[in-house]
């Protein structure tokens, strides 16, 4: 069976652990850790970058920062995974979910501003599939009614986003903060990992003592005060060493792992564009394409299930995405009740394709054409 995802290993992870672990300084925010950082913020533009434990300390991280809790309202995707939303939900806020474009899944753009009201505090566009949100419209949304912007970025890594004024940023550059993901299903991994970015001053400092526990320890091991302590509210977010050395590895080789997934994803592209069986994803012309995900669209519920057995007759995993937040058991009856129909579509139709650094072109030409002869 070709799976749907497999973890590529460049062969200079288990050396980086090693090195870790030899140094004697395995517990977060060590050598490991400030490569990594130092490297998301001069090569993407973050003002400040945090690795955490996974994307969901992330966005829980922005959710404390944000000062988000109850009578709050945050406008989240209903098409997305359970931790976008439910980062905000701890914190005791309202979600009001927002409706996906027709032609693909992020955010619809057009629709947040009938959203807010004088209880609105953020919004959070997620990226799907790497795949920019716009990002002009939400800010400028953002700027009007005084929001904070979180960009769920988990599957954006090394995504762009191309502005009126023409100026390309990378995604989690824009909003205020962003998190992003490094679980092994994304294109650089560290088994489970995410990251902070912070890209407005005034978060910075508070950042870096959330995710010290509520200390101010980061800035006495910097020499910035004689002694720390506890200082605000946070928990232990920072990740070891260990996994620190583990995604050193995968940055070193990005550009390697990065030219390979779109070269698999264009042949996707390529090779089913001429059929008329599924529809394709899009991607705008203000939004670049990182390779994360390949997914069409099928006419329906049945038709989705029939292309999944066929592909899995012939030896191919595909799978399935979110199931629409707003019809989720824990959060159905707590919605107001707005039909999200393009959620729903999505729910239902969006079949993700294999898609990984060692699937052979070969293998990708014959999933294309099975979808394209064989499931009308």
């Amino acid at each position: 069976m070709i799976p749907f995802n497999k973890p590529y290993l460049t062969g200079k992870e288990t050396h980086y652990i090693y090195d870790a672990v030899n140094s004697g300084k395995i517990s977060g925010n060590g050598k490991y850790t400030q490569k990594c950082q130092t490297f998301f913020e001069s090569h993407y533009g973050f003002k400040k970058a945090l690795l955490t434990t996974s994307c969901t300390d992330a966005l829980e991280m922005s959710a404390m920062l944000a000062n988000i809790g109850p009578g709050d309202e945050v406008i989240v995707p209903s098409f997305t995974f359970v931790s976008t939303a439910i980062a905000f939900v701890r914190q005791g806020a309202t979600i009001v979910f927002a409706d996906s474009y027709a032609d693909n899944p992020n955010i619809d753009a057009d629709k947040i501003e009938a959203l807010i009201t004088d209880k609105t505090k953020a919004i959070v566009p997620v990226h799907y599939a790497g795949v920019a949100c716009d990002m002009d419209k939400i800010m400028e949304l953002a700027a009007k009614y005084n929001l904070l912007v979180i960009e769920d970025a988990a599957q954006a890594i090394d995504s762009f986003y191309v502005g009126k004024d023409g100026v390309k940023r990378a995604l989690g550059s824009i909003g205020h903060m962003a998190a992003f993901s490094f679980h092994e299903t994304k294109n650089i991994v560290s088994g489970e990992g995410g990251m902070l970015t912070i890209n407005d001053e005034r978060f910075i400092n508070r950042a870096e003592i959330i995710w010290e526990k509520g200390t101010n320890r980061a800035e006495f091991f910097r020499g910035e005060v004689n002694k720390y302590g506890w200082v605000d509210t946070g928990s232990s977010f920072l990740p070891s060493e260990v996994i620190a050395a583990f995604l050193w590895a995968q940055i070193e080789n990005i550009d390697v792992i990065q030219t390979k997934r779109k070269l698999l994803w264009n042949a996707y592209f390529d090779g089913l564009k001429t059929q008329s069986n599924v529809i394709l994803p899009q991607v705008p012309d203000y939004a670049t394409n990182n390779g994360h995900m390949f997914y069409v669209t099928a006419k329906d519920i049945e038709h989705r299930t029939a292309i999944i057995a066929s592909l899995k007759e012939k030896g191919y995993h595909a799978v399935f995405h979110y199931i629409s937040l707003h019809s989720s058991d824990y959060y159905q009856a707590k919605h107001d009740g707005r039909s999200l129909e393009q959620s729903d579509k999505f729910t239902d139709c969006l079949l993700r394709l294999p898609l990984f650094f060692e699937l052979e072109i070969e293998q990708v030409n014959a999933i294309s054409d099975l979808i394209s002869h064989k499931v009308k």
